[in-house]
């Protein structure tokens, strides 16, 4: 039995701005910022810096792995390949425990 994840926060370029700007302005800590905008400190340091690098140009488009229905045919067959090969390894060794529990 998989469980699932829970799916990824997205944020909005606005949401991450202001969170920076909080962060620049405030004489609060950023652990607490963080906290009260429900997010990690350390994401608001790594949104600063992409702020620095890109300039205009941070926060645009999503990164990050591809969602499922956007994957290649062949990544999906590799994951179900994968998952197969355990459930396989899985059958060999209940079946060994159940031979010997029969003898």
């Amino acid at each position: 039995m998989t469980r699932k994840r829970k799916p990824y926060k997205t944020f909005t370029k606005e949401f991450k701005l202001e969170a920076i700007r909080m962060m620049d302005e405030s004489d609060r800590p950023s652990s607490e910022i963080a906290t009260q905008l429900g997010i990690r400190r350390n994401q608001l340091y790594k949104w600063k810096e992409q702020l620095e690098t890109k300039g205009d140009k941070a926060f645009t488009g999503k990164k990050g792995r591809p969602l499922k229905e956007n994957q290649s045919e062949t990544s999906k067959l590799r994951e179900e390949n994968k998952r197969l090969r355990e459930e396989v390894e899985i059958l060999k060794k209940a079946a060994v425990y159940f031979a010997k529990e029969l003898k």
